[in-house]
């Protein structure tokens, strides 16, 4: 006897294999580490060429002061061409922390005429004023003594042992204008080294952190 077979019918479940689930995973995950890592490397690149730009800043303004200086002292002739007072011995004239522009002309220096000058063993020059000038014969050069306003005596005392007169080589340059008090600034940082420190960590601060 021939029996008709039925075919079996689906129970409805449909077999899919673990491999193609993991590779499925492994491909989404490696997409977006991927995108994290584009989304970072413009981050990095961006605060480097910040710092770059920081300190190319800090170079020019560094740069722009050397040549200010450079172009004073070619002006002037005078290797400091501005100095700081330090002490009160030109009072009332000049208060300690006054700023003195200085200048190097080639005319005769004349009695009255506040020059700085510095002497043999001497490491801070000194702001006084020209009180006689003693001419050499035959020459057009002369020698000066010098005095503070605010000083008894002259300043042969201050000179070098057996000098009684500043020569020309002497004489750094000739004050032809200040400014009051400004040098104070200069006067803390030397006297209170923590205060030099401070503020040119925050000079550097300043230009590190700023945004154009």
């Amino acid at each position: 006897k021939c029996q008709n077979h039925k075919p079996k019918q689906s129970l409805g479940f449909t077999y899919a294999s673990p491999f193609k689930k993991t590779e499925a995973k492994t491909e989404i995950r490696t997409e977006t580490e991927t995108e994290m890592g584009l989304n970072i490397n413009p981050i990095k690149s961006t605060k480097i060429r910040q710092s770059l730009e920081q300190l190319v800043l800090l170079g020019i303004i560094v740069t722009t002061a050397l040549m200010i200086w450079q172009g004073l002292i070619y002006v002037t002739g005078c290797e400091s061409p501005v100095v700081v007072v330090l002490s009160g011995s030109m009072e009332p004239g000049f208060q300690r922390g006054d700023i003195l522009f200085l200048h190097m002309s080639k005319h005769p220096i004349r009695a009255g005429e506040i020059i700085v000058f510095n002497v043999e063993g001497g490491d801070i020059p000194i702001v006084h004023r020209v009180i006689e000038v003693h001419e050499l014969q035959d020459t057009r050069v002369a020698d000066v003594l010098t005095k503070g306003d605010n000083n008894d005596v002259d300043d042969r005392i201050l000179y070098a042992h057996g000098q009684d007169w500043l020569q020309q080589s002497h004489i750094m340059g000739r004050a032809v204008g200040f400014l009051p008090y400004v040098g104070w600034v200069t006067i803390l940082m030397t006297e209170k080294p923590i205060i030099k420190y401070v503020l040119v960590s925050l000079l550097g601060l300043l230009i590190i952190t700023s945004k154009d």
